[in-house]
């Protein structure tokens, strides 16, 4: 899947959930997703290695707000009190998960699943 702007963006408890179109929805859980978080508190900027301790982070983790970043990210504040990571568009389509994504021969990951 190429990166797209988002058709909707619903926070759940549990997830995450983008409409990239009528026909592809994911569903991104929150957990995994706070696990993916690229800003420098969380992944060395000039190695890329990782900074976050996995086990830090809560298993009943959720996100409390999402904000729009310009036309190519969101920026989700976390009920661990984290909130200074981007997720971009590109990094959500890489990271998608969803039949479509793995079934078409993208790069689709297996974080997220169809909603």
């Amino acid at each position: 899947m190429t990166a797209s702007i988002p058709q909707r963006i619903h926070r759940e408890d549990r997830a995450v959930v983008i409409t990239w179109s009528p026909e592809h929805v994911s569903r991104y859980p929150s957990r995994e997703l706070r696990l993916q978080c690229r800003c420098a508190a969380c992944l060395e900027e000039m190695t890329g290695r990782p900074l976050l301790d996995p086990a830090t982070v809560p298993h009943d983790i959720r996100p409390v707000t999402i904000s729009l970043v310009g036309r190519y990210a969101i920026r989700i504040a976390w009920s661990d009190g984290h909130d200074t990571g981007i997720y971009t568009y590109e990094l959500l389509a890489e990271i998608c998960g969803c039949v479509s994504c793995r079934g078409a021969g993208g790069r689709g990951g297996a974080l997220a699943s169809d909603a």
